[in-house]
């Protein structure tokens, strides 16, 4: 039973008659009535009353004719809900940050919002390392990740330039410095982010290899927790300069360049090569590539792979 037959038969039984029915349709009566047949034939249960004149049903067609009018409604209902996904007036964007990575999405997502109101946006909380398992279960359509990831199975946009920031309260006895030197960090304490990353392991090494000790009394689960326990006079950090941006303009925390630590942080939009993207992804890169070109400070749109 196919929806074609439908059609076919509804509209037999709304115009009472093959005649009249095969004129709506633009087709012939012949091959009206060849359609019905066929339908009763696969049904096993007659549809329309031929003793009649009339296209009175029997009570099997009337059955039918109820059924075919809920299917043939929910196909315009499809119809129509595919017309609006591809307009972009409604459908759903998927994405897995962490706190950091989040801080880029903002504003691109406030961009979005305003071009796109009807799409649903639902930002997951994730760890960067479980990002490009979630993206393979189909948990979510795009990441965002500050590092490449090794998984050739994932494309790679870099969406965002950032470096890593030495910040410090403004009574700090650095607070004052233009730059300073790794080795005049040796005597500090930082409070650090307990979380395992690339750049975590960098600084350690880049201490090691300036024969600086680094002291990490303290270690906190979030950027947030860091930022705070330090502009409250505990010690030092280095931090995304993107998560202190607000701190610095504010005056709660001192931005210092340290020569040996630079570091930039490239932050990169990921997802899966093998899957077509939704419409509402594609536009969310879309405008991203757009935000990148009248923002041209730290945002950029390069696709890496």
């Amino acid at each position: 039973m196919e929806l074609a037959q439908l059609e076919t038969f509804l509209a037999v039984a709304e115009e009472k008659g093959f005649s009249r029915a095969a004129k709506r349709l633009r087709r012939t009566q012949p091959g009206v009535s060849q359609v019905v047949r066929q339908l009763e034939s696969e049904l096993g249960e007659l549809l329309v009353d031929r003793s009649l004149r009339d296209g009175t049903l029997t009570d099997a067609g009337r059955v039918l004719q109820e059924y075919a009018r809920e299917l043939l409604n929910l196909r315009k209902e499809a119809e129509a809900s595919l017309k609006e996904l591809r307009q972009l007036r409604k459908g759903q964007l998927t994405v897995a940050a962490n706190e950091y990575t989040i801080l880029y999405l903002l504003p691109v997502l406030d961009e979005f919002r305003r071009v796109h109101p009807g799409i649903r946006v639902a930002v997951r909380r994730s760890l960067a390392s479980e990002v490009a398992k979630r993206l393979h279960e189909h948990d979510v359509e795009l990441g965002v990740l500050s590092f490449q990831p090794e998984d050739a199975q994932l494309r790679c946009v870099v969406v965002y330039r950032d470096e890593l920031a030495f910040v410090v309260p403004p009574s700090h006895p650095l607070a004052g410095s233009k730059a300073v030197r790794i080795r005049q960090l040796g005597a500090e304490n930082f409070a650090a982010h307990n979380v395992p990353s690339p750049y975590r392991a960098r600084v350690i090494a880049a201490f090691h290899r300036h024969k600086t000790p680094l002291h990490m009394d303290v270690e906190l689960p979030t950027i947030e927790a860091i930022k705070k326990f330090v502009a409250m006079g505990n010690g030092v950090a280095l931090v995304p300069r993107l998560c202190v941006q607000q701190e610095v303009l504010r005056g709660d925390l001192v931005m210092v360049p340290v020569r040996e630590l630079v570091f930039e942080r490239k932050l990169r939009v990921v997802y899966r090569k093998g899957g077509a993207l939704s419409h509402a992804a594609q536009a969310f890169l879309k405008i991203a590539e757009a935000f990148s070109a009248t923002h041209r400070d730290a945002y950029l749109y390069q696709r890496e792979r």
